[in-house]
């Protein structure tokens, strides 16, 4: 860690979306309040930036995301009621959202786009590295992606931004990378990108998932992007221009990740993320994953 590129303390977090694939349930309550098991998505993200180390957390918010700040905010009656009852372990699962970090929050007003989502961060992450973490994708604990990614920004500068591997067919789903090898095998320096792109005209199979460490320049950057597909401002296409002059605002890198990711981004992928996180989980798998096998043998 040098002069030049600083410790990273501050973490974005974009929660403005509508939530549409999630309708009716999303009507009235925020996306990322839809509960994984029993905690909130968002408070998956929030743990794992302050796992990191970053413990200045913002919010890019819209309309009816108040939710979000209660959840994170206290609340002394339900605190006080559970104290009375001398339940103890309810208590402190209420209490550990309180204190993970210290949580802002901004609004978007219009919804122009993940690009201009992280535009609306500069004010508070001034001209300092930071990240950004998408709330559809759930990264395990035990695999510290953002961790690897801080590491990797601190020793090239620049930009760093998370990339998986995924069939062929799939790639159109994602932001897709042009790669080249460097010498960590996990680290590749990243030469172009391109936005949902046909499986034909695809650079490579690796695709973008939704963890970043970028550079301030970033933001003079989206201040000049024209919107692009879906007609809004999209942060790969910001990300291409960083990556193709190195003058601009650093390189850019990226860190191949394989270890394991829940994606909470459409209803069926929701639901295999929460039979997975069920199954794993010491107080609840043992039972669960008894009558989950009893379940589909019957089915089958």
């Amino acid at each position: 860690m040098t002069e030049a590129n600083p410790r990273i303390s501050k973490a974005v977090i974009p929660a403005a979306g509508l939530g549409t694939r999630f309708l009716p349930a999303t009507k009235a309550t925020p996306k990322e309040m839809l509960p994984v098991v029993d905690k909130p998505a968002i408070q998956y993200v929030v743990e794992e930036a302050a796992a990191a180390g970053l413990d200045d957390v913002l919010m890019i918010t819209g309309r009816n995301k108040r939710p979000l700040e209660d959840h994170f905010d206290r609340n002394h009656e339900l605190e006080s009621a559970l104290q009375k009852k001398g339940d103890g372990s309810r208590l402190s699962k209420v209490q550990e959202s309180n204190d993970l970090a210290t949580i802002h929050y901004v609004r978007q007003g219009d919804p122009k786009g993940l690009g201009h989502a992280v535009l609306c961060a500069a004010p508070h992450v001034g001209n300092e590295p930071f990240a950004v973490l998408l709330g559809d994708d759930l990264i395990d604990p035990r695999d510290p992606l953002l961790q690897r990614m801080v590491e990797v920004q601190e020793q090239h500068g620049g930009s760093v931004i998370a990339l998986m591997e995924v069939a062929p067919e799939q790639i159109h789903l994602y932001g897709c990378a042009a790669v080249e090898s460097t010498e960590a095998g996990d680290v590749v320096k990243v030469t172009g990108m391109v936005e949902k792109p046909d499986p034909a005209d695809a650079p490579s199979n690796y695709a973008i998932i939704g963890r970043y460490v970028l550079a301030p320049q970033i933001f003079d950057v989206l201040r000049k992007t024209e919107p692009g597909r879906g007609g809004e401002i999209q942060l790969t296409d910001a990300l291409q221009q960083l990556a193709a002059d190195e003058k601009v605002g650093g390189p850019v890198h990226g860190v191949v990740f394989k270890g394991r990711r829940y994606d909470t981004g459409d209803r069926g992928d929701y639901l295999r993320a929460i039979v997975r996180l069920a199954c794993e989980r010491e107080d609840l798998g043992p039972d669960f994953r008894t009558w989950l096998r009893s379940f589909v043998a019957e089915e089958m």
